[in-house]
């Protein structure tokens, strides 16, 4: 079993940063992919950036203003993010694609999110 724990959301003011972490922790052989995704009031949850060991991907919105990397020796991702608008309000949810030994296939995990404020 793996948890996921992000940090680092609040209340901030458009162009304002923030940066994200989200901390995973168990039985980790290797973190095969790993994204943030967010959520709004009313919407869907959508892909905000994705990282697997060879592509990193950001959706049209965030491209030039979030970026995402992680530090392996610590299983901790980040999201950092500038420029902050208010159509980024959200909850923000770190996924994980986890190989536990070397031979198992990769689980899918979730955190359990935390939300940013973005106010105008």
């Amino acid at each position: 079993q793996v948890q996921l724990v992000e940090s680092g959301g609040g209340l901030v003011q458009a162009g304002d940063s923030l940066r994200l972490s989200c901390i995973a922790s168990g039985r980790i052989f290797r973190i095969n992919a790993m994204g943030w995704y967010r959520q709004a009031p009313g919407k869907q949850r959508e892909l905000v950036a994705s990282s697997t060991l060879s592509s990193i991907n950001y959706a049209d919105s965030v491209k030039g203003r979030f970026a995402i990397s992680s530090d392996n020796a610590k299983n901790t991702m980040y999201l950092q993010m500038n420029s902050l608008r208010p159509e980024d309000t959200a909850v923000y949810y770190c996924n994980a694609e986890v190989q536990h030994t070397v031979v198992s296939q990769t689980t899918n995990y979730w955190g359990q999110g935390t939300q940013v404020t973005v106010s105008s």
